[in-house]
């Protein structure tokens, strides 16, 4: 009896054993594919902005050819994920220069549309590694992860992926950059967006302490002193939208998140108006930047130090998850 007791026990107990040790496998097997799924992403990123800063190179308005050259690139790695891709075409100067849209509809009557964008251009005397590479990198992973997220049909919505031609000095503040096209043109016609995401300088990090800087008088709000988060900047009217944006974000331990809400379209503090989401704000649309807080932090700001060697391209994967946890919401805002 006691016998055939201790055999139960001993059968119990590699039983136990077992079960610990295949869920403990399959821990390890699920971290382990998380890894190597971040290394891929990683991988990508860095694809990417070896083409637009080394392959290609400076993209200001003075090498009209690399700006083609990067509208290209992008257009090809739209229509490389299956993304429907038209160009929006404009003339500056002597040159024709587009706009990039690629569009991912998931049904025939989507529930919400948004739109992402960022702008492809560098300002002039540097290969805008951080402004505005990295934001197009992060722009076109995003747009791959969503695609292969729509093919399992579990998403309803529509996102339109934009590269914006032109930025940067002297076009910006101007009609001929490229997200005042875009926005003007979907105004004209009408066009319902729920919410604009502008990526704009998405790639620098900093870890001493007073390394992030902030302008008046925002540094007394209680802000981290260290440059490690993701910044997203909103108008009274995007408040919403900013916060749903927080909320997804805070979903991801591993990419930080601070938010600010300016009135009055941020003419009060003019340095939050300096990328594409003013433009769609000039047009009554929702929109919000998404940033690393650009020459608040990045001391490498519009110079020739703006490598992709500055860049932290962990920070730019966990931002495409973030963003990927956003779009891919059962409920959207």
């Amino acid at each position: 009896m006691w016998r055939n007791v201790d055999f139960i026990a001993i059968l119990v107990t590699l039983l136990l054993f077992s079960t610990a040790c295949t869920a403990e496998n399959r821990a390890h097997s699920q971290k382990k594919a998380i890894a190597m799924n971040k290394q891929i992403l990683v991988d990508n990123l860095r694809d990417h902005l070896t083409m637009l800063t080394h392959t290609i190179g400076e993209r200001s308005v003075r090498l009209p050819q690399n700006i083609e050259k990067s509208a290209a690139y992008i257009q090809d790695q739209f229509e490389e994920y299956g993304l429907l891709v038209e160009r929006q075409t404009y003339r500056y100067r002597d040159n024709d220069v587009s706009n990039i849209v690629a569009r991912l509809k998931t049904s025939d009557n989507p529930s919400v549309h948004y739109v992402i964008g960022a702008h492809y251009d560098s300002v002039s005397g540097t290969v805008g590694a951080d402004d505005n590479a990295s934001a197009v990198s992060v722009l076109l992973e995003t747009a791959r992860a969503m695609q292969t997220i729509a093919r399992t049909g579990k998403i309803d919505l529509e996102i339109t992926f934009v590269a914006f031609a032109l930025e940067e000095p002297p076009v910006y503040g101007t009609k001929y950059m490229g997200s005042r096209v875009f926005a003007a043109k979907a105004k004209r016609e009408g066009t319902a967006i729920d919410g604009m995401i502008c990526l704009e300088m998405v790639g620098y990090t900093c870890q001493d302490p007073g390394c992030q800087r902030y302008p008046f008088p925002m540094q007394f709000f209680g802000y981290p002193e260290e440059g490690t988060f993701i910044g997203i900047v909103g108008n009274v009217k995007s408040l919403q939208f900013n916060r749903a944006l927080k909320r997804s974000f805070q979903r991801n331990p591993n990419l930080p998140v601070e938010t600010l809400t300016v009135p009055f379209d941020g003419w009060i503090l003019p340095s939050v108006r300096l990328s594409d989401h003013a433009s769609f704000w000039s047009e009554g649309y929702r929109a919000v930047m998404v940033t690393d807080s650009a020459f608040f932090r990045n001391p490498h700001y519009h110079s020739s130090a703006d490598t992709m060697e500055m860049l932290d391209f962990d920070f730019m994967a966990e931002l495409v998850v973030s963003l990927k946890t956003f779009f891919s919401q059962k409920r959207l805002p």
